[in-house]
């Protein structure tokens, strides 16, 4: 990843209103965002498996405090008509931004497990992302911790989902296959208390499906 900044969206979709989601974010939202002072890039990536549309999206940010910087909020209070008709179609909604507090790896890999976790882990996050990288296959690991105050913040946007549901830490886990990445996620399982096992065995995988550095933006 790009800096030191992060912010992750979770998003479900009816089949109905796909395609319209995927046209918006790739050829509005995506560009628009990235655009805006600190955001640096923007992967989009779906679950593996699902039996609905869930989303994964993932920004690169030069530092935390874009999160609750002036310019994105600017944006986040001034939706366009097309982000107006999209947001409160969303379901399941979950939004985290904050600070990459320890990273492993280099590269990114085509399939990723995203682990949100309730509560700031108390375990050696620069030992355990390490370990996960020497695993056959694995690109990097990450360890990334929300600031839920700036998260928080009410905005336009925000008033128009339903409900937004948050996190405190994002694990990410990347690798070249699927295969090797649910190796990972077995050897988690084995490193991490007995009380984070349920959300391990639930979790999706997701692919990748769209990609946008800022060099890429229109001049």
């Amino acid at each position: 990843m790009q800096g030191s900044g992060y912010l992750a969206i979770w998003s479900d979709l009816t089949p109905q209103d796909e395609t319209d989601w995927a046209h918006w974010i790739t050829r509005e939202h995506a560009a628009e965002r990235v655009g805006i002072n600190g955001f640096l890039a923007c992967r989009i990536f779906r679950a593996l498996c699902a039996s609905v549309n869930r989303y994964f999206i993932l920004y690169e940010l030069e530092d935390e405090r874009v999160v609750g910087g002036p310019d994105y909020l600017a944006r986040l209070n001034a939706p366009t008509p097309w982000s107006q008709r999209i947001m409160p179609r969303l379901r399941n909604f979950a939004r985290g931004g904050g600070r990459v507090a320890a990273s492993a790896g280099t590269g990114q890999g085509g399939i990723v497990a995203p682990l949100r976790l309730d509560t700031v882990p108390s375990w050696d996050a620069a030992e355990l992302v390490a370990s996960l990288t020497r695993l056959d296959r694995i690109i990097a690991a990450r360890l990334l911790l929300t600031d839920i105050a700036h998260t928080s913040i009410m905005t336009s946007e925000k008033g128009m989902r339903s409900k937004d549901d948050s996190f405190a830490a994002l694990l990410l886990i990347e690798g070249l296959d699927e295969a090797a990445v649910r190796d990972a996620l077995h050897h988690l399982r084995k490193t991490l208390p007995t009380e984070d096992h349920g959300i391990i065995d639930s979790l999706p995988l997701y692919r990748l499906a769209f990609r946008l550095p800022k060099r890429l933006l229109p001049a």
